[in-house]
């Protein structure tokens, strides 16, 4: 096996971060909680928190979220992409997709570069998307952040030396620039998701300590939303 097969084999399960996020999506960041019909998808029916915006359901199998256990007092940001295996073309919907099925991760909304919204899993199920970590203002959620959070993923990369740990130089050279960072139509979608799920989840507060990014949660491990994205432009 070359140099460069062994770092894409070893590095895939890092990429699915965000969660991702990162395709950057991480591999499965908690033991999986096996329920009846695992190979279903959910229905978003029975989900009491219906987002009151257009979105387009894209939900995930039940294997790849639980049960909530936890009240939701915060939104955590990521970003994904599928820049490791088709950097010619990062973010294809059904193979960025298909990495969720694949390592069993997953976030409640995913944010287009179009600005379209994509339901993944209701919000009344908890998602996998971010993994061990703590925040020092809720140490008592250590590791379960899950159970506690609504995530975002956007469909989004950053810079080559955030994504240098799990995407090799030679392949990151080979991204569009223009597939590099975010777009108007994300921040604008990402303000009308946030404004929408902060009217039905009073719990989270409109500031960022209820708001954050994966990297503050678990900085050893993780980069995204990263230094390309502009907190100022959703209001902070």
């Amino acid at each position: 096996m070359n140099r460069l097969c062994w770092i894409i084999c070893s590095t895939m399960a890092v990429l699915l971060a965000g969660c991702t996020s990162d395709t950057v999506i991480e591999g499965p960041v908690e033991p999986i909680v096996e329920e009846k019909s695992d190979d279903e998808v959910i229905d978003s029916k029975n989900d009491p928190f219906t987002p009151g915006i257009k979105v387009t359901d894209l939900m995930l199998p039940k294997q790849n979220s639980r049960v909530r256990s936890g009240a939701i007092t915060h939104v955590m940001l990521h970003f994904t992409n599928n820049a490791l295996r088709n950097p010619e073309n990062p973010y294809d919907l059904d193979e960025v997709y298909a990495l969720f099925e694949e390592y069993q991760v997953s976030a409640h909304y995913m944010i287009g570069r179009d600005g379209e919204v994509f339901h993944l899993v209701p919000e009344n199920r908890a998602a996998y998307h971010a993994g061990k970590g703590i925040d020092l203002n809720y140490q008592h959620y250590h590791n379960s952040f899950n159970d506690h959070s609504i995530g975002i993923e956007l469909l989004a990369i950053g810079t080559k030396e955030e994504m240098l740990p799990i995407v090799p130089e030679e392949i990151f050279d080979r991204i569009n620039p223009n597939d590099i960072g975010y777009t108007d139509a994300q921040y604008k979608a990402l303000d009308k998701l946030l404004e929408d799920i902060l009217k039905r989840h009073p719990t989270i507060k409109k500031d960022r300590e209820h708001i954050v990014g994966h990297d503050e949660y678990a900085p050893v491990r993780k980069v995204d939303p990263g230094s390309l994205f502009d907190w100022s432009k959703i209001g902070f």
